[in-house]
């Protein structure tokens, strides 16, 4: 029987964070489901691994890193069901999350993307998601609606949110055969950003279920920073309003990046002695001057 949802997951060197995802969608899915992982590139075979352990799943390897949108991309061309979840695999769900939001997208044919409540793994009270707000127009700047406030009952109203999170998305499949592919030009960090623009620009809207809950292993007070993550946020904001924004919006919101939010970052790195983070910044502003996009 052809699968109903479809569920695609990347796994990069987190064999066992993924097999955890994969534990977490068999204890509480009930409705035929395809789950299909794809190893990004790890450094050793874990796509062998995970047949093993996991022999009725779909395991896809690549040779290379893909990126995030390359290697959910190659997961969603791969994908039978009509509904199609792209979930982190540092994620687990809750009981009935996929049936919930399955359910959203049939209930309204104008709904192309929905996201779940996402909540922290730890402390697992507190809300990392319940949609965002819109980027401002020149300094491309927004927030996680609930983040960090405890899950009280404040957010369990459904709404439209003009972006989804890239940690758990659910996208009807005609919404990707008019809207395109995840773009791929970004390899990481601002590619779901730009394809709910993509979404809702074939007519879609977005929206937020509270109903369905997915468990994200971010931590709520532990900082991500890293050479790696300066970089490609510094690019591929820039690479947003390229893309994006138009006329005098895209000039002015590029100059703000490069004569405003550059110094600063760089700046506060090197005030925390953070050479790298701050060598890593004037990379990403330099490749996006170059028009280099992709992997760095």
């Amino acid at each position: 029987m052809k699968p109903r949802i479809s569920v695609i997951s990347v796994n990069y060197n987190g064999f066992a964070v993924t097999a955890a995802m994969i534990d977490s969608l068999r204890r509480h899915v009930t409705t035929p489901t395809e789950i299909i992982v794809v190893d990004n590139g790890s450094e050793r075979d874990e796509a062998a691994i995970l047949r093993e352990r996991y022999p009725d799943i779909t395991v896809l390897r690549s040779a290379e890193n893909l990126g995030f949108a390359g290697g959910n991309n190659l997961g969603i061309r791969a994908a039978a069901g009509d509904c199609l979840l792209l979930l982190n695999n540092d994620t687990e769900v809750a009981d009935d999350t996929l049936h919930h939001l399955c359910d959203t997208l049939d209930a309204d044919p104008a709904i192309g993307a929905v996201c779940p409540k996402i909540r922290f793994h730890e402390p697992p009270q507190a809300i990392q998601f319940a949609g965002y707000t819109p980027l401002t127009r020149i300094t491309l700047r927004n927030a996680l609606i609930g983040f960090g406030e405890p899950d009280s009952g404040r957010f369990d109203t459904p709404h439209d949110t003009p972006y989804a999170h890239g940690a758990a998305m659910m996208v009807r499949r005609e919404a990707i055969e008019r809207a395109g592919m995840m773009p791929e030009e970004y390899f990481l960090y601002y590619e779901e950003l730009d394809w709910s623009v993509r979404i809702r620009e074939a007519g879609y809207r977005i929206a937020y279920d509270p109903r369905a809950t997915v468990f994200h292993k971010e931590s709520a007070t532990t900082g991500r920073q890293s050479p790696l993550r300066s970089y490609y946020l510094t690019r591929n904001r820039l690479l947003f309003a390229r893309r994006n924004r138009r006329g005098a919006a895209r000039r002015l919101s590029v100059a703000y990046q490069l004569g405003v939010a550059l110094p600063k970052s760089v700046l506060t790195s090197l005030l925390h002695n953070r050479r790298d983070l701050a060598a890593a910044v004037l990379r990403g502003a330099r490749d996006f001057l170059r028009h280099k996009t992709g992997k760095e």
